[in-house]
Protein backbone atom coordinates (compact mmCIF):
# COMPACT_ATOMS: atom_id res chain seq x y z
CA UNK A 1 0.00 0.00 0.00
CA UNK A 2 2.86 2.36 0.71
CA UNK A 3 3.95 1.99 -2.94
CA UNK A 4 0.67 3.74 -3.78
CA UNK A 5 1.74 6.75 -1.74
CA UNK A 6 4.95 6.82 -3.79
CA UNK A 7 2.83 7.19 -6.93
CA UNK A 8 1.44 10.38 -5.37
CA UNK A 9 5.03 11.58 -4.76
CA UNK A 10 4.64 11.62 -0.98
CA UNK A 11 7.51 10.85 1.38
CA UNK A 12 7.21 8.47 4.33
CA UNK A 13 7.26 11.49 6.67
CA UNK A 14 4.33 13.10 4.82
CA UNK A 15 2.38 9.83 4.96
CA UNK A 16 3.01 9.61 8.72
CA UNK A 17 1.86 13.21 9.13
CA UNK A 18 -1.32 12.42 7.18
CA UNK A 19 -2.06 9.44 9.45
CA UNK A 20 -1.81 11.71 12.51
CA UNK A 21 -3.97 14.34 10.79
CA UNK A 22 -6.81 11.91 9.97
CA UNK A 23 -6.74 10.56 13.53
CA UNK A 24 -7.18 14.05 15.01
CA UNK A 25 -9.82 14.89 12.37
CA UNK A 26 -11.61 11.65 13.28
CA UNK A 27 -11.77 12.77 16.92
CA UNK A 28 -13.50 15.98 15.85
CA UNK A 29 -15.86 14.10 13.50
CA UNK A 30 -16.84 11.67 16.24
CA UNK A 31 -17.64 14.50 18.64
CA UNK A 32 -19.24 17.08 16.36
CA UNK A 33 -20.58 14.98 13.46
CA UNK A 34 -18.65 16.93 10.80
CA UNK A 35 -15.32 18.68 9.94
CA UNK A 36 -13.27 15.55 9.25
CA UNK A 37 -12.57 16.49 5.64
CA UNK A 38 -12.20 20.18 6.48
CA UNK A 39 -9.49 19.53 9.05
CA UNK A 40 -7.62 17.13 6.78
CA UNK A 41 -7.85 19.51 3.82
CA UNK A 42 -6.74 22.49 5.92
CA UNK A 43 -3.78 20.56 7.32
CA UNK A 44 -2.68 18.50 4.32
CA UNK A 45 -3.46 20.66 1.27
CA UNK A 46 0.02 22.19 1.55
CA UNK A 47 1.61 18.87 0.53
CA UNK A 48 -1.25 16.95 -1.17
CA UNK A 49 -3.27 18.42 -4.05
CA UNK A 50 -7.03 18.72 -3.31
CA UNK A 51 -7.90 16.63 -6.38
CA UNK A 52 -5.87 13.76 -4.84
CA UNK A 53 -7.27 14.26 -1.34
CA UNK A 54 -10.93 14.30 -2.39
CA UNK A 55 -11.24 10.56 -3.32
CA UNK A 56 -9.14 9.58 -0.27
CA UNK A 57 -11.38 11.64 1.98
CA UNK A 58 -14.44 9.97 0.46
CA UNK A 59 -13.37 6.67 2.02
CA UNK A 60 -12.63 8.30 5.37
CA UNK A 61 -16.07 9.96 5.44
CA UNK A 62 -17.97 6.83 4.45
CA UNK A 63 -16.06 4.77 7.06
CA UNK A 64 -16.82 7.33 9.77
CA UNK A 65 -20.45 7.49 8.67
CA UNK A 66 -20.86 3.71 8.87
CA UNK A 67 -19.46 3.75 12.39
CA UNK A 68 -21.89 6.50 13.41
CA UNK A 69 -24.85 5.48 11.20
CA UNK A 70 -27.14 4.02 13.85
CA UNK A 71 -27.01 7.09 16.06
CA UNK A 72 -27.40 9.38 13.04
CA UNK A 73 -30.55 7.61 11.84
CA UNK A 74 -32.07 7.64 15.32
CA UNK A 75 -31.41 11.30 16.15
CA UNK A 76 -31.58 13.02 12.73
CA UNK A 77 -34.29 15.19 11.22
CA UNK A 78 -34.71 12.80 8.27
CA UNK A 79 -36.84 15.06 6.05
CA UNK A 80 -34.27 17.85 6.28
CA UNK A 81 -31.43 15.41 5.69
CA UNK A 82 -33.19 14.09 2.55
CA UNK A 83 -33.53 17.60 1.07
CA UNK A 84 -29.88 18.31 1.80
CA UNK A 85 -28.81 15.06 0.12
CA UNK A 86 -30.84 15.78 -3.03
CA UNK A 87 -29.28 19.23 -3.28
CA UNK A 88 -25.84 17.73 -2.63
CA UNK A 89 -26.20 15.35 -5.56
CA UNK A 90 -27.16 18.24 -7.83
CA UNK A 91 -24.18 20.39 -6.83
CA UNK A 92 -21.37 17.82 -6.73
CA UNK A 93 -20.62 17.57 -10.49
CA UNK A 94 -20.19 21.35 -10.86
CA UNK A 95 -17.74 21.54 -7.96
CA UNK A 96 -15.77 18.53 -9.16
CA UNK A 97 -15.60 19.91 -12.70
CA UNK A 98 -14.17 23.16 -11.30
CA UNK A 99 -11.51 21.29 -9.32
CA UNK A 100 -10.44 19.24 -12.33
CA UNK A 101 -10.38 22.27 -14.64
CA UNK A 102 -8.39 24.61 -12.40
CA UNK A 103 -4.60 24.54 -11.81
CA UNK A 104 -3.57 22.68 -8.64
CA UNK A 105 -2.43 25.83 -6.79
CA UNK A 106 -5.65 27.66 -7.65
CA UNK A 107 -7.89 24.81 -6.49
CA UNK A 108 -5.83 24.54 -3.29
CA UNK A 109 -6.28 28.25 -2.52
CA UNK A 110 -10.01 28.12 -3.27
CA UNK A 111 -10.44 25.08 -0.99
CA UNK A 112 -8.56 26.72 1.89
CA UNK A 113 -10.40 30.04 1.45
CA UNK A 114 -13.76 28.25 1.55
CA UNK A 115 -12.76 26.48 4.78
CA UNK A 116 -11.69 29.75 6.47
CA UNK A 117 -14.94 31.51 5.48
CA UNK A 118 -17.24 28.66 6.55
CA UNK A 119 -15.44 28.14 9.87
CA UNK A 120 -15.51 31.89 10.58
CA UNK A 121 -19.26 32.05 9.88
CA UNK A 122 -19.86 29.25 12.36
CA UNK A 123 -17.52 30.75 14.94
CA UNK A 124 -19.43 34.04 14.69
CA UNK A 125 -22.69 32.05 15.09
CA UNK A 126 -24.15 33.54 11.94
CA UNK A 127 -27.82 32.59 11.82
CA UNK A 128 -29.55 32.65 8.42
CA UNK A 129 -33.31 32.20 9.03
CA UNK A 130 -33.99 31.64 5.30
CA UNK A 131 -32.10 28.36 5.52
CA UNK A 132 -34.83 26.95 7.76
CA UNK A 133 -37.32 26.76 4.86
CA UNK A 134 -37.55 23.78 2.49
CA UNK A 135 -36.24 25.86 -0.40
CA UNK A 136 -33.42 27.21 1.76
CA UNK A 137 -32.50 23.69 2.85
CA UNK A 138 -32.43 22.45 -0.76
CA UNK A 139 -30.28 25.40 -1.87
CA UNK A 140 -27.95 24.71 1.05
CA UNK A 141 -27.60 21.14 -0.20
CA UNK A 142 -26.70 22.35 -3.71
CA UNK A 143 -24.06 24.75 -2.35
CA UNK A 144 -22.74 21.98 -0.10
CA UNK A 145 -22.43 19.72 -3.14
CA UNK A 146 -20.45 22.34 -5.06
CA UNK A 147 -18.17 22.97 -2.09
CA UNK A 148 -17.72 19.21 -1.63
CA UNK A 149 -16.60 18.88 -5.23
CA UNK A 150 -14.05 21.66 -4.66
CA UNK A 151 -12.76 20.81 -1.18
CA UNK A 152 -14.91 17.95 0.22
CA UNK A 153 -16.18 20.24 3.00
CA UNK A 154 -19.90 20.29 2.26
CA UNK A 155 -20.57 19.23 5.84
CA UNK A 156 -19.58 22.69 7.03
CA UNK A 157 -22.13 24.34 4.72
CA UNK A 158 -24.80 21.97 6.00
CA UNK A 159 -23.74 22.73 9.58
CA UNK A 160 -24.64 26.39 8.97
CA UNK A 161 -28.11 25.31 7.82
CA UNK A 162 -28.59 22.93 10.74
CA UNK A 163 -27.47 25.56 13.23
CA UNK A 164 -30.25 27.83 11.94
CA UNK A 165 -32.93 25.31 12.96
CA UNK A 166 -32.76 25.80 16.74
CA UNK A 167 -32.71 22.05 17.31
CA UNK A 168 -30.92 20.07 20.00
CA UNK A 169 -27.21 19.33 19.66
CA UNK A 170 -27.97 15.61 19.32
CA UNK A 171 -30.49 16.21 16.51
CA UNK A 172 -28.11 18.53 14.66
CA UNK A 173 -25.30 16.01 14.97
CA UNK A 174 -27.58 13.18 13.77
CA UNK A 175 -28.73 15.17 10.73
CA UNK A 176 -25.13 15.90 9.76
CA UNK A 177 -24.14 12.24 10.14
CA UNK A 178 -27.08 11.05 8.01
CA UNK A 179 -26.41 13.73 5.35
CA UNK A 180 -22.72 12.84 5.10
CA UNK A 181 -23.48 9.12 4.79
CA UNK A 182 -26.20 9.37 2.13
CA UNK A 183 -24.43 12.20 0.29
CA UNK A 184 -21.24 10.16 0.04
CA UNK A 185 -23.07 7.29 -1.66
CA UNK A 186 -24.25 9.59 -4.47
CA UNK A 187 -20.94 11.42 -4.84
CA UNK A 188 -19.12 8.13 -5.57
CA UNK A 189 -20.84 8.03 -8.96
CA UNK A 190 -19.44 11.44 -9.87
CA UNK A 191 -15.95 10.59 -8.61
CA UNK A 192 -15.88 7.52 -10.85
CA UNK A 193 -17.43 9.33 -13.84
CA UNK A 194 -14.86 12.15 -13.69
CA UNK A 195 -12.00 9.66 -13.32
CA UNK A 196 -11.01 10.99 -9.89
CA UNK A 197 -11.65 7.76 -7.97
CA UNK A 198 -8.65 5.58 -8.81
CA UNK A 199 -7.14 2.32 -7.58
CA UNK A 200 -4.23 4.29 -6.14
CA UNK A 201 -6.66 6.46 -4.15
CA UNK A 202 -8.32 3.30 -2.82
CA UNK A 203 -5.01 1.84 -1.61
CA UNK A 204 -3.97 5.11 0.02
CA UNK A 205 -7.37 5.47 1.69
CA UNK A 206 -7.17 1.97 3.16
CA UNK A 207 -3.90 2.95 4.85
CA UNK A 208 -5.64 5.82 6.63
CA UNK A 209 -8.98 4.22 7.57
CA UNK A 210 -7.78 2.51 10.82
CA UNK A 211 -6.48 5.82 12.21
CA UNK A 212 -9.65 7.62 11.14
CA UNK A 213 -11.96 5.04 12.74
CA UNK A 214 -9.97 5.01 15.97
CA UNK A 215 -10.30 8.79 16.15
CA UNK A 216 -14.03 8.70 15.39
CA UNK A 217 -14.65 5.98 17.98
CA UNK A 218 -12.84 7.96 20.66
CA UNK A 219 -14.66 11.13 19.57
CA UNK A 220 -18.08 9.49 19.99
CA UNK A 221 -17.09 8.46 23.51
CA UNK A 222 -16.22 12.07 24.30
CA UNK A 223 -19.50 13.45 22.91
CA UNK A 224 -21.40 15.40 25.52
CA UNK A 225 -23.70 18.31 24.55
CA UNK A 226 -22.59 20.17 27.69
CA UNK A 227 -19.08 20.51 26.24
CA UNK A 228 -20.23 22.00 22.95
CA UNK A 229 -19.99 25.69 24.06
CA UNK A 230 -16.26 25.19 24.71
CA UNK A 231 -15.20 22.40 22.37
CA UNK A 232 -16.71 23.67 19.14
CA UNK A 233 -15.18 27.19 19.22
CA UNK A 234 -11.79 25.62 19.91
CA UNK A 235 -12.13 23.29 16.90
CA UNK A 236 -13.28 26.12 14.64
CA UNK A 237 -10.39 28.35 15.72
CA UNK A 238 -8.00 25.47 15.07
CA UNK A 239 -9.56 24.95 11.64
CA UNK A 240 -9.27 28.64 10.74
CA UNK A 241 -5.68 28.74 11.94
CA UNK A 242 -4.62 25.67 9.98
CA UNK A 243 -6.37 26.74 6.77
CA UNK A 244 -5.10 30.33 7.03
CA UNK A 245 -1.54 29.12 7.63
CA UNK A 246 -1.68 26.75 4.65
CA UNK A 247 -3.22 29.51 2.50
CA UNK A 248 -0.47 31.92 3.51
CA UNK A 249 2.21 29.37 2.66
CA UNK A 250 0.72 28.82 -0.78
CA UNK A 251 0.75 32.57 -1.48
CA UNK A 252 4.35 33.20 -0.40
Amino acid sequence: MFDAWGQLSLSSGEVAALIVIVFVAGLVRGFSGFALSALVMASAASFVAPILLIPILWFQEISASLLMASGGWRDANRKRAALLVVGNWLGWPLGLWMTISLPVETSKRIALTVIVILAALQLLKVNIPALASRTGTLITGVVAGIVSGVAHVGGMVVALCVLSQNESARSMRGTLVLYLFAGSLGSLIYLIFFGVMTYTALLCALTLIPATLLGVWLGTKFFNPRWEPYYKPFCLCLLIGLAAFSLLRSLI
